[in-house]
């Protein structure tokens, strides 16, 4: 099993190689609604998941499905327009797969970005959190199973998954830009449910300030290989909250659009500086 990873994981890179024959030092995920951050790339190669082999495909409203690559703010990026969630029906190994093959395609730095319920009281609609750390209790670990040692040590360390001088550069852009940055702790859930009352506040109880569907496995396996991650939650909507409002997807993508210039701002600048 382990090895028709490895095998996967070394094809698929292969393909891509001939497809853009520079090494990208930047990797960055986009989130749902987030999509539109790709504007700020000078774009050079994109290739639609379908025609990548071993790929999965992102099923979901918000996610456009395709890898690009280019340069932004002097250096040589590749972005997925589009994730993958263990709710989509995939493996947690799937759900990562395309986190393992930007490391083999010669990627240090990988930057993601999520929409995300707000669970600390002082979060509006709209606010970006600087993910600290996470709780990973409810999610699938993707490293479960034979541990591929040349990839990663069988018990890493996870006692700073975000990088913090990464943190403390993009603090220091948000003050600059005078945009509002919090800092704070995201829960990783498997959907595709959102959270009931009592859950969310359960999650406030443990510790974290925002919840969330995806980025936790990745972060796990980047870690696992070597990577510096760097994360970043759009608060779309408000779980702790005292009307009986409903929460939809259609509102989640709306206020991560909202957002985004704000964010697109801060991976920008966060590039430059890396």
């Amino acid at each position: 099993m382990a090895e028709a990873i490895v095998e996967k994981v070394n094809e698929t890179a292969a393909f891509l190689k001939t497809q853009y024959a520079e090494i990208p030092e930047v990797a960055i995920i986009l989130g749902s609604g987030l999509g539109n951050f790709v504007h700020n790339i000078n774009v050079e190669k994109e290739v639609p998941y379908n025609e990548i082999p071993n790929f999965p495909i992102s099923t979901v409203k918000g996610h456009s499905g395709k890898l690009i690559f280019g340069e932004l703010s002097g250096k040589k990026i590749v972005a997925m327009s589009g994730r993958f969630h263990y709710y989509e029906g995939y493996t947690p190994q799937e759900v990562v797969f395309p986190v393992r093959v930007l490391k083999m395609l010669g990627v240090k730095t990988l930057l993601l970005s999520n929409a995300a319920g707000g669970v600390n009281p002082a979060f509006a609609v709209g606010d970006i959190m600087l993910i600290k750390d996470h709780i990973s209790f409810a999610i699938v670990n993707p490293l479960l199973g034979k541990n591929i040692d040349e990839w990663g040590t069988r018990f890493p360390d996870m006692s700073e998954p975000y990088k913090k001088h990464l943190i403390e550069k993009a603090k220091v852009i948000g003050k600059e830009a005078g945009i509002k940055l919090h800092e704070g702790v995201y829960f990783g859930v498997t959907g595709p449910t959102f959270e009931t009352r009592a859950e969310y506040k359960l999650i406030q109880i443990v510790g974290a300030d925002a919840v969330g569907m995806s980025t936790v496995q990745e972060c796990i396996v980047a870690n696992h290989m070597g990577m510096e991650v760097f994360a970043v939650s759009v608060i779309t909507d408000l779980g702790i909250r005292e009307e009986e409002n409903v929460i939809t997807h259609e509102e989640v993508l709306e206020a991560a659009n909202a957002a985004e210039p704000k964010l697109a701002h801060l991976f920008t600048e966060l590039i430059k500086v890396i």
